[in-house]
């Protein structure tokens, strides 16, 4: 098993390596990178192109590891026994399984993304070390030892909101996905709009740099934004010379809003801008 990329997802070949390594290791991928660099898109291409079914995890500030392995509803077991429910009987009526569970007990290989993690209390990573290290867990209400049939592949992603331990870190496989080169960042652009004019391709890209690379922002622009403001500019059908200020100088590009996200990335471009037409 092994991923080579795939049609609709363009990987780096250090990226690819770092897919292949946690594999052949039988580790976790943890993948971090700016929001919007593709980390969630990488489970699904990479399980896409290996064949395996996708289970999926998306953590939440209020998520708690338990509800990733199974979760005991109590309540609907008292409220059956108070109605005469003959279900009451058997307890697994009311255990509601996580996707570690599903995963663990699939009949076939399966890719699991814990997507975000970093949202999560910051124990939550360490409540996770037994059951991502020996794919098993325990259900103390039916008395049985949860062991995975096949070990599925991790994804696991973080937008380094929090530090993680290094307990969990030792366990895991990490990448850090760069942010696009121009080059990169054509091949990205051509899968997604191939009939793109190559003129236009190019006076988009060099806008975008250009935003991206003003001092200051609070939020750059990521790839997802590039990918929504070019989908806005064929939409409008905005011409070539609205993306061109005609001297090196960098100008304010038709729907900003779709790069800059906050008033105060706005306002600093907009008084960066000011600041260059006034010492022309």
């Amino acid at each position: 098993m092994k991923f080579t990329g795939s049609e609709n997802y363009v990987a780096t070949r250090d990226l690819m390596l770092a897919v292949n390594a946690a594999i052949t290791l039988k580790r976790p991928l943890l993948v971090k990178g700016e929001p919007g660099t593709g980390k969630t898109m990488l489970a699904e291409e990479v399980s896409t192109a290996l064949g395996l079914p996708l289970l999926q995890w998306h953590i939440k500030s209020t998520t708690k590891a338990q509800q990733g392995l199974y979760e005991y509803d109590a309540v609907s077991r008292l409220r059956d026994s108070q109605l005469g429910d003959e279900k009451v009987k058997d307890i697994q009526n009311y255990i509601v399984k996580g996707v570690l569970w599903q995963a663990f007990t699939a009949d076939q290989p399966v890719a699991l993304l814990i997507d975000e993690i970093d949202k999560a209390d910051i124990e939550f990573p360490n409540d996770l070390l037994r059951e991502l290290d020996r794919m098993e867990f325990y259900c103390y209400e039916t008395r049985e030892l949860i062991r995975a049939k096949h070990r599925p592949l991790v994804f696991i992603t973080s937008n380094n909101e929090k530090e993680l331990p290094d307990a969990f870190l030792r366990r895991c496989f990490f990448h850090y996905i760069k942010f696009p080169e121009a080059e990169t960042m054509k091949q990205i652009v051509a899968v997604h709009f191939p009939t793109l004019k190559q003129d236009l391709l190019a006076a988009a890209l060099k806008t975008f740099y250009d935003v991206r690379n003003l001092p200051g922002l609070k939020k750059k622009p990521s790839t997802s934004e590039l990918l929504d403001w070019l989908k806005l500019l064929v939409a409008e059908d905005i011409p070539l010379a609205a993306l061109q200020s005609g001297d090196d100088k960098v100008a304010i590009p038709p729907l900003v809003g779709a790069l800059l996200k906050n008033e105060q990335d706005t306002t600093l471009f907009e008084k960066l801008v000011f600041m260059q037409r006034n010492n022309r």
